[in-house]
């Protein structure tokens, strides 16, 4: 290996004049390589923020940190996408069946398969709306069950939970399954077959939307990372895409700051096996009266 007073020698060149110009121009590459990063990694994640896009390049190797990131989308204008105002109603709770307790209220999962979190929003298509169902596992923020249709009909959210059932194994009486006051989650079909699970259903209180936050949270970053700006011509159109969002993308490549910055899957293939002790939710939110 050639030293810098050999190469310097043999240029005719000082070494200060060396270094001067290292400094003068290397930290002129660098920029530009951090740039070019940046906006591969903004066009690959249309949605992501500089904290995600600084966590993505952190695990490339790249020495950055959000402020500088924040810094360089700035100057380069890489814009998110805007969410749409109008929402069309998705929740009926004027109806008799039994609201159930607020159990998830007080409880922090330890394991996955202790809480899981469902909600249904809407879909916009070319000519008129879909309507989407999921469950989540609230530990992992993994989507373990969901479903599309036309319809806003009981079928819909019972079709996502035995997605979520078909991909799990529980123990009867360790899990919580947390929802809206909805008809779809409050109907006999659906709280039947909750009982069937051994699963304890659990319902947000009213007017407190932040009872269900993080299923929320999940509907938010489907609108903001793949619903918003797309023309899904029909029903089958608009479920492959989002099946595709949802088990290639939000499951195993995207981001959660929750996570440590690690995806759903990634997160769930770090935890060391857990027996079925580990399932069964806190005494005090077991005993949880309705409020």
């Amino acid at each position: 290996m050639v030293s810098i007073e050999r190469m310097c020698a043999l240029a005719g060149v000082s070494r200060a004049g060396y270094y001067r110009h290292w400094r003068a121009s290397s930290p002129r590459q660098e920029e530009t390589g951090l740039r070019d990063a940046v906006q591969r990694v903004a066009l690959a994640h249309r949605a992501y923020g500089h904290r995600r896009i600084a966590a993505q390049l952190r695990r490339e190797g790249w020495p950055v940190n959000k402020k500088r990131v924040l810094r360089v989308m700035r100057a380069d204008n890489l814009l998110c996408l805007r969410k749409r105002a109008f929402v069309p109603a998705t929740t009926d709770s004027r109806h008799g069946w039994r609201i159930h307790p607020h159990l998830a209220r007080h409880l922090v999962p330890t394991a996955v398969n202790q809480l899981w979190v469902a909600d249904i929003t809407y879909v916009r298509l070319s000519e008129g709306f879909a309507y989407l169902a999921v469950v989540l596992d609230a530990f992992s923020r993994r989507v373990i069950g969901w479903a599309l249709e036309s319809h806003l009909r009981a079928e819909l959210a019972l079709t996502a939970l035995a997605m979520a059932l078909a991909g799990r194994t529980i123990v009867p009486g360790g899990l919580v399954h947390h929802s809206d006051r909805g008809v779809q989650y409050a109907c006999g079909d659906y709280v039947a077959r909750l009982a069937a699970a051994g699963i304890q259903p659990s319902m947000s209180r009213v007017g407190c939307p932040y009872d269900n936050a993080m299923a929320e949270s999940f509907m938010k970053t489907l609108k903001h990372e793949e619903v918003d700006g797309r023309a899904y011509r029909d029903v089958v159109v608009a479920r492959r895409e989002i099946d595709r969002f949802i088990d290639e993308v939000y499951n195993r490549q995207r981001l959660h700051s929750a996570l440590a910055y690690c995806s759903p899957a990634e997160f769930e293939a770090k935890l060391p096996p857990l027996g079925a002790a580990a399932q069964q939710p806190p005494a005090a939110v077991q005993a949880t009266s309705c409020l």
